[in-house]
């Protein structure tokens, strides 16, 4: 039976220019990572990581810890599949028909453009978010030249599958993505619909890990967002 860990990458950047860069809490949660793990003289025999910076940075980072420790740490290998989807792209194709379209997404933007406060901003823009992908998700909406939901569902598990086959006997093995790959596995292993899955990759912490077992065509879940490294209660983040 091999092990396999999928880690949200540490906070990103919400709200700035380049929300793909960890911000200082992101950066802080991925080292509390390295140093939990190293301390417990976590063995990985291989690491991948998603393509996009918080995703690699956070990787980046526990190999840093593994490093200074002197304990080895794996080659770092890139797989695209990995990926988020593209909410943002989503956001910006679909908002303005919606918004003018549904009284309940107008009020929604609405509450987000009068937010002044970051946690306030934080809140109303989750639930926005979530009110359109999840008509997206479901095909009530299309983002045209955006990846859809089902074919990101289809590159995730199949990077999984590639992952998946090249895993020894007893292999522990980890890859840093986002909250949509880490539900996509969570639905490979419990048969769940396009909505629960798409709810569920709200729900994984920065930097939690979620365990998957798996043995030839058996892939089960082992345990989901997992944090016992993150016992600052400021460290405790969604977005």
């Amino acid at each position: 039976m091999s092990r396999l860990l999928l880690v949200r990458h540490g906070q990103a950047s919400f709200l700035e220019a380049d929300y793909d860069r960890l911000s200082s809490r992101g950066e802080e949660q991925s080292r509390v990572l390295g140093a939990y793990w190293t301390t417990r003289n976590q063995v990985f025999h291989r690491i991948a990581t998603g393509p996009r910076e918080r995703q690699r940075r956070t990787a980046a980072i526990v190999a840093r810890a593994y490093a200074d420790a002197g304990q080895p740490f794996p080659e770092i290998v890139v797989m695209p599949e990995f990926d988020e989807y593209q909410a943002e792209e989503v956001v910006k194709a679909v908002l303005a028909t919606l918004v003018a379209e549904d009284r309940g997404v107008a009020d929604l933007h609405h509450a987000f453009q009068a937010a002044r406060e970051t946690a306030e901003q934080h809140r109303t823009f989750q639930k926005m978010l979530e009110a359109l992908m999840e008509r997206w998700a479901c095909g009530e909406v299309a983002a045209p030249e955006v990846e859809t939901w089902p074919e990101f569902c289809e590159r995730v598990n199949r990077g999984l599958t590639h992952f998946l086959s090249r895993a020894a006997k007893s292999e522990q093995a980890a890859i840093f993505t986002s909250g949509g790959p880490i539900a996509v596995a969570a639905q490979r292993a419990l048969h769940l619909s396009a909505r629960d899955t798409l709810r569920m990759s709200w729900m994984s912490r920065n930097c939690s890990w979620t365990e998957f077992l798996s043995s030839g065509e058996r892939f089960t879940l082992s345990a989901f967002n997992a944090f016992p490294h993150l016992d600052d209660a400021s460290l405790l983040t969604y977005r």
